[in-house]
This record gives structure tokens, C-alpha cells and sequence, in this order.
């Protein structure tokens, strides 16, 4: 696939750029905006919406019959594709690492809802699920179906294209609002996210400085990931490499999808000043991470909200994060 295959349309753009004046006011902050891609309007799909409208799309140029997400039980990419593939008509399996849960969280109920079959790798190691999706899809292929890989995050080149067109999206939005951020922060988790804005805001000649909050790599594999994959998205779309380099902090706290007590006082502060939700796994730990550098911004910040509305959801129920 190249850049310049039509993506699917599920979306809502643009997203709104919003003012968050009572937040700032908190952090000390001169101002502060937040981008809302909780609101792309796609099955509560959040950041992973943009990606999968160039993803399926490259599933749907292979022909494909089947497409196999990989992930965790909580994933918002694997219930956000399982919706999608029901829309187009395709077969989705979700192949998931672990075991099934005793009380299926709200996004694997969504997901099988749609019709999706889960498959667990019974091993907790994230990793597992690469394995277990090359042999479906190997036993797909012997009974003659097309399989199609999507990997953890979507953190792919093809992927990455929908955060590639997002940056011009908010180019556009900042420069006609006359904003000069200090600092844009962006939660990371594969990376494809942050990769796709890097490439995008070199494509467009933007410089605003980009901040990156790992919520489950160290920072050495985050920036290596974000690398790679924003010169592969570059090169997809008919671009040189990036120059720009994002700055990337270690916002994992005690681990991945583990509970943060800055994450959740973040959270919280969030709710209070701006009825903003922030999920516990991606969004709260990278806004605990902006907290801890608010007092360092000399001008105005933009918060680049993800989503994890299910996930936001299902915090509320088991008290934990909210």
C-alpha cells in the first residue's frame, strides 16, 4: 500500500481543539488545549479510528476475508476493529494475550458483540500474541480465506497514516487559532500514534516541539519505535525522512495497565477542573506525566486525548482510578 490509497471513511474530523482554561489555570500553565480524538465517533475507538481507516483499507485492497487483531482483553483497537470488520462484512478474530477473564471487560464484550471470535494465548507476556496470529492466519490461508494482520496498536507504517493526516488536521487548527505551543503531548503506547505526527508535522514544515508519554516501553524502545515507523510512514506517503525528533518521558509508573497513584491523582484533577476523562492505562499516566512538567512550559500546551472511553467506563465501576 502507498500513502495515496483512499482511507476508509469512519471518522469524525475534525476533531475539536479545546480550551481548557480552568486545567491550565491548576498547572500554572499559560494555557492549555486539549485535542479531543476521544471524539472520532467510531465505537468509542478514540486514536485508534485513524488507523484502522487506512488499515482496512490495505485489508480491503488484499481482498481480504479475515482479519486478526492482536492485543490485550482490554484493547480499544481490538473491539474498535471488530465493529469495523461487522460494518465491512468481514470475519475478525481477536487473538489476545492471557487467559479469558472471569468477568469480560467492557471492550471484549463490545468486541464479541460484534461478532468477533477471541483466541487466548494463555500466556500474560504481551509479545505471545504475534505467534498465535501467524498461525491463524496460516490456517486461514489453507482454507483458502485471506487473512489480515492487524498488530498490537496498530503500530504500523500503513497505520501510522492516519496520524500522518492528523497532524496537518491540527496544524491547521493551531495556526488558525493563532496558538504557538510550547509543547504538544501525546500518549505512546506501540508508538504508531506519535510516529504518524512526527512524520505528518515534517511533511507540513511544523516544528512545535512534541512530547511523548510511554506508557509501556522504556524510553530507549519508545524512541526507536517512534523512529522507524515515522521514516516508514514518511516514505509511505511520498516524503523525505523526518528531522524532527520528539522528546519521550517514562510514564509507566509501576508497569503497564497497572494502577499509578499520580495517574489517578491526575485523573482526578482532570474530572474536576474540566469534567475531562482520562483512562488509568494511557491517558491519565501521560497527563500525570504533563503535571510533572507543567512547571517547566513557557507557553501554551496542547494535551492530545487518545480516548479509552470503555476503559474510562469500566474504572468508574471498579472504583480504582477515578
Amino acid at each position: 500500500m502507498n500513502g495515496h490509497v483512499e482511507p476508509l471513511s469512519l471518522g469524525l474530523y475534525p476533531t475539536p481543539l479545546h480550551p481548557a482554561p480552568r486545567l491550565a489555570e491548576r498547572l500554572g500553565l499559560v494555557a492549555l488545549h486539549i485535542k479531543r480524538d476521544d471524539l472520532t465517533g467510531f465505537s468509542l475507538g478514540g486514536n485508534k479510528v485513524r488507523k484502522l481507516e487506512f488499515l482496512l483499507a490495505d485489508a480491503c485492497e488484499i481482498d481480504a476475508t479475515s482479519i486478526l487483531v492482536c492485543g490485550g482483553p482490554r484493547s480499544n483497537l481490538c473491539q474498535t476493529t471488530a465493529a469495523a470488520a461487522e460494518v465491512l462484512g468481514l470475519d475478525c478474530e481477536l487473538i489476545l494475550y492471557g487467559s479469558r477473564p472471569d468477568a469480560p471487560p467492557v471492550n471484549l464484550r463490545l468486541a464479541e458483540e460484534s461478532g468477533a471470535v477471541a483466541h487466548f494465548t494463555g500466556n500474560p507476556d504481551r509479545s505471545t500474541v504475534d505467534e498465535l496470529a501467524r498461525t491463524r492466519a496460516s490456517e486461514i490461508a489453507a482454507a483458502g480465506g485471506t487473512p489480515y494482520i492487524i498488530p498490537r496498536g496498530g503500530a504500523t507504517a500503513v497505520g501510522a497514516l492516519g496520524y500522518h493526516r492528523a497532524a496537518t488536521e491540527l496544524a491547521d487548527q493551531l495556526r488558525t487559532a493563532a496558538i504557538e505551543p510550547a509543547a504538544i503531548m501525546v500518549p505512546v503506547g506501540s508508538g504508531g500514534t506519535l510516529a504518524g505526527i512526527v512524520s505528518g508535522f515534517s511533511a507540513v514544515g511544523a516544528d512545535w516541539p512534541l512530547v511523548g508519554a510511554s506508557v509501556s516501553r522504556s524510553q530507549d524502545e519508545a524512541i526507536s519505535r517512534i523512529h522507524q515507523l515515522a521514516e516508514e510512514c514518511s516514505d509511505l506517503a511520498g516524503n523525505s525522512a523526518p528531522s524532527n525528533v520528539p522528546d519521550v518521558v517514562d510514564a509507566r509508573g509501576p508497569g503497564y495497565g497497572k494502577v499509578w497513584g499520580k495517574a489517578v491523582a491526575a485523573a482526578v484533577l482532570a474530572r474536576r477542573a474540566e469534567s475531562l476523562l482520562l483512562d488509568p492505562i494511557y491517558t491519565a499516566k501521560a497527563f500525570a506525566a504533563l503535571v510533572g512538567l507543567a512547571g517547566d512550559l513557557r507557553g501554551p500546551v496542547i494535551f492530545w486525548h487518545t480516548g479509552g472511553t470503555a476503559t474510562i467506563l469500566e474504572a468508574v465501576v471498579r472504583k480504582d482510578s477515578m
